[in-house]
Order: C-alpha cells, then structure tokens, then sequence
C-alpha cells in the first residue's frame, strides 16, 4: 500500500522478480518492533549475503565497470581501503539505483617483494630456514600454501564495509589468465623493441635481495649531518657528510690533488678522476695520472665536462663506475674499466684482508682510518644532500651495475600526458594531480621491470647455451619454451640438439601485472573465448584510487593497455581520493601509535585493548604516553560501536578536505548519532503512515499545509544536490546534501509541524496529505542516503515498505528531472518567513531566561507586521507558531503603540526586516542592570577569545612561507577556522549592541 504511493515510480524496465526477503531478515524486519535504539550490529547483520544475491542487472541496456584497486594478500584492512570501499561501493550502488549493470571487479595482488618477505620471515622463524635452504621450488610451494590460508581474508573484512563486488569476476594476479595475459603482453612489448635487456645502473636493495624501479626509492634530503638508523644495523650511520681525501700524482713526490666524496668505501672501485677540461688550475695534469691509494695503481686523469662542475668542491671527481650512475656515464665516454667493489649483500669485494667481507658502512669508517695512517686524509665538510631510501625496506639503495629488463617508456608517457591535457583522460579533482601526473610522465626514466625474486611473474625470457656462440648472453623472448626453442633456431641459426634454453630466474615486477588489469580483468588477450557481454566493457566506466599510486599503478596501466590495446586508454575518468592522516595531519604509522582499525570503529573495543595495540612494534616510549593520555581523553570507555554506516558517512564527508584527511573519531561517533536520528524518526513515523490511504502524492496537493509543500519543495532541492554530487565526483557533497536535508529540515522542522495535523487535526484530508508527504520524504531520504551508508538505509526502508520483493539496492534513484514539478518558490520564500519569526522568538526567550530567570517563558509574546501580505501569511500560520515556540498566545497587530510602554519592564525587540518585529517584555528588577553587566562580561570574553584566534591565523598566513610549507588539508583548516572566528566576532558584535541599547533602556526606566 505505501509503496503504490511513492512518486517517482520506478522505471519498468528496471523492475525485477525478486524472492521475498530470507526468513531471519523478515522476521526482523516485518514482526519484530524496532528497538528503542539503533544498533549498527544487529542493523547490519544478514543484508551483504542478500545484496551479493541481488547485484546482478543483466537486462540492463547501460554498463558501469570499475576495478577494485587489488589488495596485497599480505595485507589486513585498514582506513585507506575503508575509504576506497566507501568511495567505490556509493559510485556502485549510486549507478545500480538507476538501472546500470554494475560490474564492480575485485582480486588480490600477489604483492611480490610483501609477500616473499613475510614468507621468508616465517620459514625462519619456524625452521631456522632461508629459501636458499630449500629451494625454489618448495619455497614457491610455502609461498602458495600461505596464500590459500591468508590471501582473501581482505576480501572477507571488505564485506564488513558494504561492499556489494561481483565475486564471479575475482582475479588473482599470479592465477592462469592474469600469467597469460602478463606473457603475451611482455612478448608484444618485445616485438615492438619496447622491451629490451641492458646493463646499467639499478637501484638495488641490499635488504629485499632485488633492484627496485625509480620510484620506488624514496628521496630523503638532509639539510646538516644525520644520523640514520637502518634495518640490520645496531648502530646508526652519518649521512649529511662530505670525507675530503687526496690522491698523489704519479711520478711527482709531492703533487698532490685533492677530492670529495661521501662514499670513502667507493675508493676501492676508483678508476680515474675527472677534472673540467676549461678549469685553470689542473691544465697542467691533464694526460697524467695518480696513484691509488691501496693498490698504488695508475688511474689515468680524464677531462670530462659534462661530470665535473669546476664550482663544486675541489674541481676534482674520483670515477667509481660500478657504483654510481652518473660515473658509469662517464667510464662509457672514456672507455674505462668497470670493477664491482661491493657485492649484493652490500659487503666489501676486494684483496685487502681487513676490508674483505666488510658491510659498506663499516668499511667506510676503516678506509678513512687507512687513509689517515697515510697521511691522505684532509677533513670532514657538511654536506646538505639526498640520501636514497628503499621505500619498502628502509635501508640506503647501492647503486649497482648489473644487466636488468627494461620498458622504453618515453613514447608511451607522452601518449598518457597528451590523453589528460586534451581531456580524453579527464581527471577529478580536474586540477590538483594534473601538474604531478605531467612532472612524471614529461621527465620519465625507462622502467626497470626486472626483480630478483622467486614469487612472481617469471620472465618470459630464454638464455641461449651453445658452443656456437662466445657469449651467454644471448637471449629470446616467447609465449612457451616450444615458441623459444624454434626462435632461437631461427634467430641464431641453430639446430635442434645444438643448443640448451635456460628461463630468466628473475621475476617482473608486482606493479606490471596490475598494469594490466584492465585487460587482463575481462580475460583479454583471450578475446576470441570471451563473451562479447565482456568484451564492450573496456574500456572501463571509471578508475577510482588513491592519489599515492598515482605513477605506480595509474600512470603504468595508461601507458600498457594503450599500446598493447590499440591505444585505447583503458579507462574513461580517473578519481583519485585524498590520504587518510591522523586528525592533527600526521600520516599513520605504527611508530606514532596512531593507526585506526576500521574493524574497532565498526564494531567497537574497551580502552585496555585499545591500549593494548600501543604495545606492538617498536613504538616509541614517548610516542606511546602520548598516545595512551589521547586515547584516555577522548575515549575513557573504549571506542564505542560506531558501525559501519557512521564510518562510511564520515569518510564520504571528509573527502571535500583535499589532498589529504584528517580523521577525527569524534567525527563517527557524531555520524551514528545521526544513525540514530534516522532510527528515531522511522520509529515516530511508522505507526502513522501503516494507515496511510494507497492514492498518490498527486492526488494529496489540494489538500496540503505550506509545511508539506516546503518540504516537497526542500526534497526536489535534496534530490538535485545529491545526484548531482554523485555525478560530478563530489560525495562529499552528496552526503552533506543528504544529512542537512535529512536533519535541519525533515526532523527539525517538518516531522515537528506534522504532529499537531497528525495527532491532533480533525482534518482527514489534511491528516492524509501529511502522511503521503511523510512517507515520500522518508523513502526519498533513504534512497538518497543508500549509496553511502547501505545497512541502515536497507533496514529502514524495508520496514517502511513494509517488506519489499526487491533491495533498496535496485530500487530507482530519485530523478532530479521528475524531482523539479515539486519545486514551490513560493512556499519556501513563505515557510522562511515563518521560521525566521520562531527563530526570533526562540532567541528572544533566551535572552529574556538570561537577564529574568523568573519571568514567565510564554505571555506576552507580540508580532508587529506593516505589511499586509506578510500579515496575512502569519495570520495564517500563527497557531503552528505558537505551538512550535511552546508561546502561549500570540499578539499579531499592525502597529506598536504607547500600550506597549511600562515602568515595570521593557521590550526585547527582533527584527527580521523593516515591516516585521517580533517582541517580548522583559520585565525590570534590581538585578537586571547587574545581569546584563554578567552577560556583557561573558560575550566580551569570547569575542576577546574570536579576535585573538583571528588575529593569529592572520599572522601564520602573513608568513611568506605559508603557502608552499603548510599542508594544503592545513590550510583549509585554518580558512575554515577564521571564518567561524570572523561569523562569531560579528555575531558577539551585534549582541553587545543589543545589549547597550538594553541597558540604556533600563538605565532611563530606573532615573524616572
């Protein structure tokens, strides 16, 4: 019955034949009375196995496909994915309202490096092993076992968070079709001369045993000398630090010259050094040479202009070609030799027995002592610098030359950057990432694909071994061994028996095969097996995902799916959401003791657990007090269960912040106070519209109050707002939209205007009308609320449809153009004009409860209104206005005579514009003048207060350093600070007035 009087109707054509709810949701949600509170985990319970049954639209005419970003199956949930789900699951169910065929693809990445290192780490915990131990073969088999037990808990805990995938479509990276799919793309990429084989300069890792692409190195400047600590090291080591040394020249006793590095443990691999050929001051040594100060060695002095800038330090390098990038550059030029003094553990190669084996840095405390004793040692110099972290291991990345597989990517990057600054790649937000995405893409380096791994994707490459050939390295690329064996024939003129094939051991790196997941995720290259129902889904509807993987993922998917797929960019918009900080900004760490478990704020956990996972990892002692005395603070009972609706509301609220957001926990809790708010408001309502009449909205309009045409009115605005952020990639919007509607304007003033029709009027028509127009603002509201907070929503409008056939999920999305024939200016301009008169009266009664709190709330409340149409308008309304301000009876008269004057009291006086005044006597005792003084005081205090808050916010953004040092998520705080200081300066303001023109008042009644 109520849903025959729901307007809009749904779509025909997205109707479905859906079974009745499952009996425990129906019971529930039909026999069982709603609770007197809400309670997120009995709400959310049983709806995700039912949304998973009812996702489907295969009649659909329109598609909406997107990729859950995959998680590693190291991981655990944490807020980043919380966010993600929020974003993606609202996008998802926002396009499934309004009739899409929704693919929502999930999977799991088989996160190389993650996951070899936490097997590893368990294989010797357990047996004392490394891999080397057992082999690769049954490490791969540990690696695989761990996975079947942990890999798709994630996927579990993302149920959690409402989030509705197509489970039918879930990928593994490493699983048969992804493998495929990685092969022929490498192998594709390889015809083109894309992919090639070289050796150069890599960004090894010493801890994770493999080189690592550019940026996956973090850059970490120091501005003085630093002591950094490091993974395997009980000691820290300097950095910040220039070692001056000087090399003798050959053949002259006493010439010296004199060179800087911060390397000393390099000095092993020195083959030359370079001076400028234009610099003066070494003119005379050029074509000498000098003398190594261990192997006493003849290192020829070269003239390289393009190494040596003549203003830095001495003027002179010392060339190490095999560990550094920039002296490997100049070793090619000048043909010099190329020795590897340090090896892949980062330990010393080399015949002098007290440095042999020797890690890097200890051995570069020993060689400044043996340069000492021979008297080569100068001094030491700050050195302001960039020291090269691994981003995954924390330790300091060796250079180091070895023969690695590469991308050319410069082709392709143009291609990526051209698609965005002609918007056939929008991005949103339109202009916050677009300058990063151009500083990668125009700048970008060949991409070393290559990992020294055994979990992976191996490379599809083959090593020729034949007497035939001098050298090993000789190499074939193809599909399988069989397609390598008659390549290698081909390609080297060999015969069958001549030679042997050995694969690469190395694998690729994680991020190529998630390079290609939006091929690879609808089964191509296979298209020929593929349905054409998935094949017309590339490219994708959308790419949503966090701003941090922007070159990682983002940038590699555009640059592989183009050109392995007809340059065709795999997705039509990319969004990329802000990072989740702590509430003060600071980024999440274990070290901070700051991490937020989505699973506690949805499900709830006492303070001495709480504080229990303070204890865990290596938090610092200070860090950690003063984590406990926050948690204590803010949460003295445990972090209540805020469930998972709070948790995707505040989320989806926050993303208006910018680059980042800063979490406040508070900010829940308030979001499931609104939780209960919608509870509170279902149960009010329930019982009256069950007897509403079955006839439409329509029919109601003759008979409707100026209440039920404002909130109508307000709804049809609701409606745009929402929709209308949905489809412009601002949830933030959609959700404030929502719950201000849903809040200050349906709760706070229409529910509170319909109970007087619907308990008291005799009006059946009226009674009618304020039910059609209840029902329809709650079933509106939920349908605009579902896509972000799923579980109450579904709850609510179940039992207000009284069981439906088919979820909320599917339900049709309110149309803003079918929303618009309810938009009535008129009726809100009027509504307003009442409110602003309650408003008024309100605030009046409040002054008067301040300055007499004795006097009576209720009489003597007048109206004074010159102007007849508003007069009239209030005339009509005056008992809505009595009852809601509890005022008793109402004056409303055309003028304000000498009857209003009186020795006893004086007029708290409103106006709301020059034809309107509300007024309400204040009546004079000795303590009035006293009382006023009291409340002068307090306001002047807290505009005291506003101004001081103005007034060093003024002085921080003064700072000529403000807007490129300060966070922009700070920034908007503090814009958002002085406005609310400037809103309560100017409002204490014209309260002081008003409180001058009283006392005056009171002054002269008192002289009489």
């Amino acid at each position: 019955m109520i849903r025959r009087l729901l307007q809009p109707r749904r779509p025909t054509r997205f109707l479905r034949s859906y079974a009745s709810l499952p009996e425990p949701l129906k019971r529930r949600v039909l026999e069982t009375p709603m609770a007197p509170t809400y309670d997120p985990m009995s709400v959310e319970e049983g709806w995700q196995p039912y949304w998973q049954t009812h996702a489907s639209t295969p009649d659909a005419t329109e598609h909406f496909t997107m990729l859950l970003p995959p998680p590693n199956i190291t991981g655990a949930l944490h807020i980043g994915h919380a966010l993600t789900a929020t974003i993606q699951d609202a996008i998802a169910r926002w396009h499934r309202m309004r009739g899409f065929d929704v693919r929502w693809i999930p999977g799991l990445d088989h996160a190389g490096i993650a996951t070899q290192s936490v097997v590893e780490k368990k294989l010797m915990r357990e047996q004392q092993l490394t891999r080397h131990d057992i082999g690769r073969d049954a490490f791969l088999s540990h690696v695989e076992a761990w996975y079947e037990t942990y890999g798709s808990r994630i996927l579990g805990q993302l149920d959690r968070l409402g989030a509705v995938l197509n489970h039918d479509h879930k990928y593994f990276t490493l699983d048969g079709p992804r493998s495929a799919a990685v092969v022929d793309a490498f192998v594709r990429l390889h015809e083109k001369g894309l992919i090639y084989r070289h050796r150069r300069m890599v960004n090894w890792c010493p801890t994770l045993q493999t080189a690592i692409s550019d940026i996956e190195v973090d850059a970490v400047p120091l501005t003085k000398r630093t002591l950094l600590p490091l993974p395997g090291r009980k000691a820290p080591v300097e950095f910040g630090v220039m070692y001056r040394f000087r090399y003798q020249v050959a053949d002259a006793d006493d010439l010296f010259v004199e060179v800087d590095t911060t390397r000393p443990e390099t000095i092993l691999g020195d083959v030359a050094v370079a001076v400028h050929p234009e610099d003066d001051r070494y003119t005379h040594l050029h074509g000498r040479s000098v003398l190594h100060p261990f192997s006493g060695q003849r290192l020829p002095i070269v003239c390289d202009a393009a190494l040596v800038n003549p203003e830095l330090g001495t003027g002179v390098v010392k060339i190490t070609p095999a560990h550094d990038a920039n002296d490997f550059a100049c070793a090619q030029r000048h043909n010099l030799p190329e020795p590897i003094v340090i090896d892949l553990d980062c330990k010393m190669v080399t015949d002098i027995p007290s440095l042999s084996g020797l890690d890097r840095f200890d051995a570069r405390l020993h060689i400044i002592e043996l340069l000492r004793e021979k008297g080569l040692f100068i001094d030491t110099l700050d050195h302001p610098t960039t020291v090269s972290i691994c981003s995954r291991s924390g330790n300091v990345i060796e250079p180091y030359l070895m023969p690695q597989w590469f991308i050319k990517c410069e082709d392709m990057a143009a291609r990526s950057a051209a698609a965005v600054r002609t918007e056939a790649l929008p991005f949103q937000p339109p202009t916050q990432h677009q300058h990063t995405w151009y500083h990668f893409l125009d700048n970008v380096q060949d991409w070393c694909i290559s990992r020294q791994l055994w979990w992976g994707h191996r490379i599809p490459a083959y090593r020729v071994h034949t007497d035939k050939m001098t050298t090993d390295d000789k190499w074939v690329v193809a599909r399988s061994i069989e397609d390598a064996t008659a390549q290698a024939m081909t390609q080297y003129d060999l015969s069958p028996g001549s030679f042997t094939l050995e694969q690469d051991e190395d694998v690729l790196d994680t991020w190529f095969s998630s390079a290609l997941l939006p091929l690879s995720s609808l089964e191509w290259p296979n298209d020929d097996s593929v349905p054409e129902s998935i094949r017309h889904l590339y490219p994708m509807s959308l790419l949503e995902t966090g701003s941090d993987i922007l070159f990682f993922w983002v940038a590699r998917m555009s640059m592989l799916c183009t050109e392995v797929h007809g340059g065709t960019q795999p997705f039509k918009a990319v969004w990329l959401h802000p990072m989740v900080r702590d509430k003060t900004g600071r980024k999440m760490s274990k070290s901070l003791g700051n991490v937020i478990d989505p699973l506690h704020v949805i499900g709830g956990i006492d303070l001495p657990t709480l504080l229990d996972g303070l204890h865990e990892g290596n938090l610092d002692p200070k860090e950690r007090a003063r984590a406990e005395k926050e948690l204590k603070k803010e949460f003295p009972s445990g972090l209540p269960s805020c469930g998972t609706d709070a948790l995707r509301l505040t989320l989806a609220s926050y993303l208006s912040q910018g680059r980042q957001i800063n979490m406040d926990l508070q900010r829940v809790v308030a979001s499931r106070h609104f939780c209960n708010k919608m509870w509170n408001a279902l149960r009010y309502a329930l019982p009256l519209v069950q007897t509403a009449s079955s006839s439409s909205l329509e029919s109601h309009v003759p008979s409707m109050s100026l209440a039920d045409r404002w909130i109508l009115s307000r709804l049809a605005d609701a409606v745009t707002k929402v929709h209308d952020g949905y489809g412009s990639f601002k949830l933030a919007t959609s959700a404030t939209a929502a719950q201000r509607f849903f809040i200050q304007e349906l709760c706070d003033v229409y529910i509170e205007f319909s109970k007087p029709v619907l308990y008291q009027d005799d009006d059946a028509h009226a009674k009618e009308a304020a039910k059609a127009t209840l029902t329809t603002a709650l079933d509106t509201s939920l349908r605009l609320l579902h896509p972000i907070m799923p579980f109450v929503t579904e709850e609510l409008w179940q039992r207000l449809q009284g069981g439906s056939e088919h979820s909320l999920m599917t339900a049709a999305f309110p149309d803003p153009a079918q929303w618009a024939r309810w938009v009535d200016r008129d009726a809100e301009a009027s509504m307003q004009a009442v409110l602003d008169v309650m408003h008024a009266v309100r605030s009046l009664r409040h002054t008067r409860k301040t300055l007499a709190p004795d006097a009576s709330t209720v009489d003597g409340l007048k109206i004074q209104c010159s102007d007849a149409t508003t007069m009239a308008l209030l005339q009509r309304n005056l008992s809505d206005i009595a009852t809601q301000c509890r005022a008793g009876p109402v004056a409303l008269v055309s003028t304000v005579d000498d009857e209003t004057k009186s020795p006893d009291h004086i007029w708290l006086t409103h106006s709301l514009h020059e034809h309107c005044q509300v007024l309400l006597p204040l009546p004079i005792g000795l303590e009035t003048s006293g009382r006023i003084s009291a409340e002068v005081d307090r306001l002047m205090k807290r505009q005291a207060k506003a101004a001081k808050t103005l007034a060093m916010l003024d002085a921080k953004r003064a700072d000529p350093k403000y807007a490129t040092n300060v966070p922009e998520a700070i920034q908007a705080q503090d814009d958002e600070r002085i406005g609310q200081a400037s809103v309560e300066h100017a409002s204490l303001g014209e309260s002081l007035a008003a409180l001058a023109t009283l006392q005056a008042q009171v002054d002269r009644l008192q002289h009489q």
